[in-house]
């Protein structure tokens, strides 16, 4: 595997990073932050007009056919300046599964819009009392002549509120086990019963808790063959698990540069330090997360080399972020909008439940024992 990045991945990062500098204006910051969404429709649309969005599918499917150099670029760029693109993130994930598993009917309706950046997908997994622990899904979807009635509630259905479907877990064969009775559904947001409730989080990110009471959807709403839900979230788990928080470690780096040098500390040895092993985790994290890309059109799609970088990307960025805000001391804890510690206080809340979504670092950690290590699976699981 070679990470070494030629001149014409360089020539596209500049496109990237001047592409940023024209439309993550103020206004689409502001908007942001004052609706705790971290998606923006104009800064949306304008991605999909460089064609960006699916731009690692083949040619034939509608992508530029771009590699893994240049795939890792965009997103690190993206993320590292704070874009809003995690309702891209999460549309991709769900589109790039379909891509793989869908119908022809199903590829065509949804993978042209997300790609013209007019369709937006959320992802409904997680239930009360379940955490983790997605397999333990009591949503149900139950045959009824020849739609499906849906019933249950999902936690964490972020940017549903603006998606136009939810890819739904659900259990369809309640006396199978657990992971053999589930099947996926793409919903729509407009269906009839379904609502939703907004969540705000301690980042100041707005999530949902979405509710389905007698929701009808036709069988071309299933995605992959009944009873098969579980292999298929596992396939896009895969592509949730990746390099994208070696970006936000680049982003506290810079943040705690910039706080230094206004504060006057750049002298301070405790604080660089501190710096210098957060920037070293950053590098790590980065190649990881190219290991993981690079893997990704692999039949696995790279799930253990994803769970691998997730794991230590999470756990990087949540020590990281604590070290340097308690460097930064009483600076970094009453810093307002728009002073120059503020971004280190923001990271730092966003950072306390990096390592829960997209699966624990508990769980991830079990994945890789027994699929990388070859460890029995433990008596608890």
């Amino acid at each position: 595997m070679d990470f070494a990045l030629d001149e014409r991945a360089e020539t596209f990062r500049a496109e990237v990073q001047a592409f940023l500098r024209e439309h993550l204006t103020d206004a689409v910051r502001a908007r942001v932050a004052a609706s705790g969404t971290y998606h923006d429709w104009e800064f949306h649309r304008a991605v999909a007009r460089q064609g960006w969005i699916g731009a690692g599918w083949p040619v034939e499917d509608g992508g530029q056919g771009r590699d893994r150099a240049d795939l890792d670029i965009l997103y690190e760029e993206l993320a590292a300046a704070g874009a809003p693109v995690e309702g891209m993130s999460v549309t991709l994930i769900i589109a790039e599964t379909v891509r793989r598993v869908g119908t022809p009917e199903q590829k065509e309706r949804i993978l042209g819009p997300v790609r013209e950046g007019r369709l937006l997908l959320s992802l409904g997994y997680t239930e009360p009392d379940a955490g983790s622990d997605l397999a333990s899904a009591r949503t149900r979807a139950v045959r009824d002549g020849d739609t499906w009635r849906i019933d249950g509630q999902k936690n964490f259905t972020t940017h549903a509120h603006e998606a136009d479907y939810v890819f739904l877990l659900a259990r369809t064969d309640p006396q199978a086990p657990k992971h053999a009775g589930l099947t996926m559904f793409l919903v729509p947001t407009s269906a009839e019963g379904f609502s939703l409730t907004p969540v705000h989080t301690l980042s100041g990110e707005r999530t949902n808790l979405t509710f389905y009471s007698g929701v009808h959807v036709g069988d071309d709403a299933r995605i992959g063959d009944v009873g098969q839900g579980w292999p298929i979230v596992s396939l896009a788990l895969a592509f949730e698990r990746g390099g994208e928080f070696a970006a936000q470690l680049r982003r506290l780096v810079h943040a705690t540069v910039a706080w230094a040098h206004a504060a006057r500390r750049t002298g301070d040895t405790r604080l660089l330090r501190r710096l210098g092993r957060v920037a070293a985790a950053t590098d790590v994290a980065r190649l990881l997360g190219s290991q993981a890309t690079w893997l990704r059109s692999s039949a696995q799609a790279g799930a253990v080399e994803g769970a691998m970088a997730k794991v230590y990307g999470t756990e990087a960025l949540l020590a990281g972020t604590g070290a340097l805000l308690d460097a930064a001391g009483p600076d970094g804890l009453l810093a307002g909008p728009g002073e120059p510690a503020a971004e280190l206080q923001h990271l730092y809340r966003e950072a306390q439940i990096s390592t829960l979504y997209g699966g624990t670092s508990e769980v991830l950690r079990g994945v890789i024992a027994e699929r990388r290590l070859g460890l029995p699976r433990s008596r608890r699981g």
